[in-house]
């Protein structure tokens, strides 16, 4: 839970019987929100063992490529590293880049300039006074344009590997909601949102009551999204939940054969590895990606757990497995 000071920060999405009956969970990545949350991990030093050596490639790729430079030139002033981002940059939750593309195209003058007002608000209000964009950097089409170099320059040859990791934060959450149901479902989100029947509590930067009124909610698996969820500003759009999946960072990657396996041995560390490549492995799930028997995997993982390089947790009628951040700063450590 995000706290500043003693203060505690919550987004609380009010469920009623017709909003549990049109929960959604996107399997893919969600291409805009991948381009806002990566730019604003870029803008940082956030998350330096998830993001890193992504950080480190794209800003020396910016240095040599005048058309990046270029498109990236209006969304950093739409885009600020804390606070309020402009809705229309997020049209709805997606994995077809195309039609989010014509969507942010289509938002209306009067739309951009009241989303514009607000972000500006909002920085003064929060002491970080920005530069305001200029106005042809703010016109839909031009920002359009820029998501799109934006993507296919720095995220593209990323997409793989991020659709795998949402694609297995998506299974297992899948799992869940067949073996428990929807409520299973939500209790999943823990440790950074908490259902309490029949609210969603969710870790936020500032407090936020949201009543769903029978539209549902769409959760978005995120690669890029950092610590805490994110979630449209305007209470009025569809209602969306972007959260953060497990990373399989590069630096922890190519640490694996290294310190971690001298420290902890070659079948340990190998057990660790494919636990950190997903957010809620079977011991099944890891038994397949080292290849070594079932019983010894889960004497590993109990080793693992017993040292607190390792998290379980039972889901449905599974227990499953998470790397804890001891055990991230293990594989990092090379």
């Amino acid at each position: 839970m995000m706290r500043i000071g003693k203060e505690a920060f919550l987004l609380r999405l009010h469920f009623t019987a017709d909003d549990l009956k049109k929960v959604r969970l996107l399997r893919n990545p969600d291409p805009v929100w991948e381009i806002v949350c990566s730019i604003c991990r870029l803008k940082t030093g956030e998350g330096q063992v998830a993001f890193g050596a992504w950080r480190d490639s794209t800003r020396s790729r910016l240095q040599q490529d005048a058309r990046l430079r270029a498109a990236l030139s209006p969304l950093r002033g739409l885009i600020p590293s804390v606070g309020y981002i402009p809705d229309f940059l997020t049209p709805s939750a997606s994995a077809d880049l195309s039609a989010a593309l014509e969507a942010v195209r289509g938002t209306p003058s009067r739309v951009v300039t009241r989303q514009l007002i607000r972000l500006e608000r909002v920085q003064r209000e929060a002491g970080r006074p920005g530069t305001a964009p200029r106005p042809a950097d703010t016109d839909p089409g031009t920002v359009a344009a820029a998501l799109r170099t934006y993507f296919d320059t720095v995220l593209r040859p990323h997409w793989p590997r991020m659709r795998a990791l949402v694609g297995a934060d998506a299974d297992g959450r899948t799992q869940s909601l067949l073996d428990g149901g929807v409520e299973e479902l939500l209790n999943g989100l823990a440790p950074f949102a908490r259902w309490r029947d029949p609210v969603l509590e969710v870790d936020y930067p500032v407090d936020r009551e949201v009543a769903l009124d029978g539209r549902g909610l769409v959760l978005v698996p995120s690669f890029f999204c950092w610590r805490r969820p994110t979630a449209p500003a305007d209470p009025t759009l569809a209602p969306v939940l972007v959260y953060p999946v497990a990373k399989e960072s590069g630096e922890a990657a190519r640490a694996w054969g290294a310190g971690a396996v001298r420290l902890l041995g070659r079948t340990r560390a190998a057990v660790l590895s494919a636990v950190a490549r997903g957010d809620g492995r079977t011991s099944s799930d890891v038994a397949h990606a080292v290849g070594i028997a079932h019983s010894s995997t889960s004497y590993q993982i109990e080793v693992l757990r017993d040292g607190g390089l390792v998290s379980s947790r039972r889901s449905g009628k599974h227990v499953v497995h998470s790397v804890t951040p001891l055990g991230l700063r293990i594989l990092a450590a090379g």
